[in-house]
């Protein structure tokens, strides 16, 4: 069988119809419909290692990273998708123009695919030098006003990315899907194959051409006062605070964003109608987490606590061989799941030591439960756990440090830059493999100073916190958590920092 895997980098699930779109906005996104109509829809999916590039190791490699490191790069230890793919005799191929996989401290991730594509100028990518004073209105509303700052992350970087754009042709999605099923077209006859789409958008800048800037707002979006790249953090204070009419305006870019990657989206599915490819290839569509955009007051991915805007995410599979294409899946699944669960469509070897459990048995009808708890959270911060009815959200202790686990010393809160590291040890340290790491510590932050609980069934928005009131729900998800973390064999300092010790 064949795989074509698609990630939608920040895809809220709540801008979905499929997902019941409990939004101001009524969002079209035609093709992902479409898509949701003939393909299994699982309701309870969830975010593991968060954000980008945790994620993708644990896609991409099949571990739950955020227990042990901070964002990095694909381990020499580990046996990543596209090798595994490559043994089983599968023809592998990327398309991304999520740049990161291409920064300093991320590598290893496209290596092992017979080819790549990578569409070029997304966000900070270190592309375009030129001109020197891009469009001063797009300054303005990315919140780059003086284009001549050269420090590492100036936002002009992307007005001068797209300052040749002049048609929706030339932004990154519609690039992304036509380099996808121009693949499709030319290499659909290999024997077995492997294709993964990793398309940035929606993710920030919610920068996009007509007519989708003005698709879903009544707002002008040249008017330099709206933004359309807002900074991280309360909607209500500081460099992020946001009038109502700017928040508005946000949503509507973003959602923009939705329609457009969909539109482009359905060109691939043109494509797989088009050389008849259904009934022998498996199509997966997720996002690798939410994104804010003014839920529970906060914007982007920032400092608060783990929400089920950001965690809880959507996923649609296509397999031409199970009974529930068409159905809604209830099971609770995780992120890292889709490692085993593709390997296992092109029977390809799935390591013991992986923290990937294959969806196959729900999809081929074996059974109807998958998971009994899901965790999820950034490293060094709060960890998270679900049943798939609660989601219980656990602080830890600022004053206690947290270890690093990995081959490369990295900055651990600061995912681009090298770093000086004291107390370094090397050693065994790891569950998962006999391979040496390095292990040293770095500083904790929590998001919120104690527990809370939600019921999700009753409360979807999260909007009352039941840990007070609950209190034996409160300790039974407690002790999940510690369950679910001995089951993991997490490193003994997790349980102190977490006082589950």
């Amino acid at each position: 069988m064949n795989v074509i895997f698609i990630c939608i980098d920040s895809l809220n699930r709540h801008f979905l119809q499929a997902y019941g779109q409990p939004i101001e906005l009524a969002v079209a996104a035609p093709n992902l419909e479409r898509f949701a109509a003939k393909a299994a829809v699982f309701d309870t999916h969830y975010s593991g290692s968060l954000p980008c590039m945790p994620a993708r190791r644990e896609y991409f490699a099949g571990i739950q990273e955020f227990l042990w490191r901070p964002w990095g790069p694909m381990e020499p230890f580990d046996t990543s998708l596209a090798l595994a793919a490559r043994r089983a005799g599968a023809v592998s191929q990327l398309v991304t123009d999520h740049y990161h996989y291409f920064q300093y401290g991320s590598h290893g991730y496209f290596n092992d695919y017979h080819g790549f594509e990578f569409i070029r100028g997304h966000e900070y990518d270190a592309w375009r030098t030129h001109p020197i004073e891009p469009d001063p209105v797009l300054l303005q509303q990315i919140g780059a006003p003086d284009p001549q700052q050269l420090h590492f992350m100036n936002r002009a970087a992307y007005a001068r990315n797209v300052a040749e754009f002049k048609t929706e042709e030339d932004f990154f999605a519609p690039k992304v899907f036509r380099q996808t099923a121009d693949w499709l077209s030319h290499n659909h006859e290999h024997n077995k194959w492997l294709l993964v789409v990793d398309s940035f958008d929606v993710h920030e800048p919610f920068h996009v051409p007509e007519p989708y800037a003005a698709m879903y707002t009544d707002e002008d979006p040249r008017d330099p006062e709206l933004i359309n790249w807002p900074y991280y953090g309360r909607i209500d204070q500081g460099q992020s605070k946001l009038t109502d009419r700017q928040v508005a305006f946000v949503r509507s870019q973003f959602a923009g964003k939705v329609t457009m990657v969909d539109r482009w989206l359905g060109r691939v599915l043109d494509k797989l109608d088009e050389l008849n490819l259904w009934q022998n290839t498996m199509v997966i569509i997720t996002a690798d987490h939410g994104h804010y955009l003014g839920d529970h007051g906060w914007m982007g991915k920032p400092n608060a606590p783990m929400y089920n805007t950001l965690t809880h995410i959507p996923l649609f599979i296509w397999h031409p061989h199970s009974s529930l294409m068409g159905q809604r899946v209830s099971a609770l699944t995780s992120a890292v799941d889709l490692y085993a669960t593709i390997l296992n469509a092109l029977e390809a070897d799935v390591a013991a030591s992986v923290h990937s459990r294959s969806l196959m048995p729900l999809l081929l009808g074996e059974t109807t439960q998958h998971r009994d708890w899901a965790i999820y959270g950034y490293w060094g911060s709060t960890v998270n756990v679900t049943n798939g009815r609660y989601t219980y959200l656990h602080p830890c202790r600022n004053d206690l440090p947290v270890d690093c686990y990995s081959t490369m010393f990295m900055n651990p809160h600061g995912w681009f830059q090298p770093t000086k590291v004291q107390q370094a040890q090397a050693g065994q340290f790891l569950p998962y493999t006999e391979f040496p790491v390095w292990r040293y510590p770095a500083v904790s932050y929590t998001r919120h100073e104690q527990p809370m609980l939600f019921d999700v069934r009753a409360d979807p928005g999260q909007t009352e916190d039941l840990a007070v009131e609950e209190t034996a729900v409160t300790a039974d998800m407690r002790h999940l958590l510690h369950e679910a973390l001995q089951h993991l064999q997490a490193p003994e300092g997790q349980f102190t920092r977490l006082g589950l010790d």
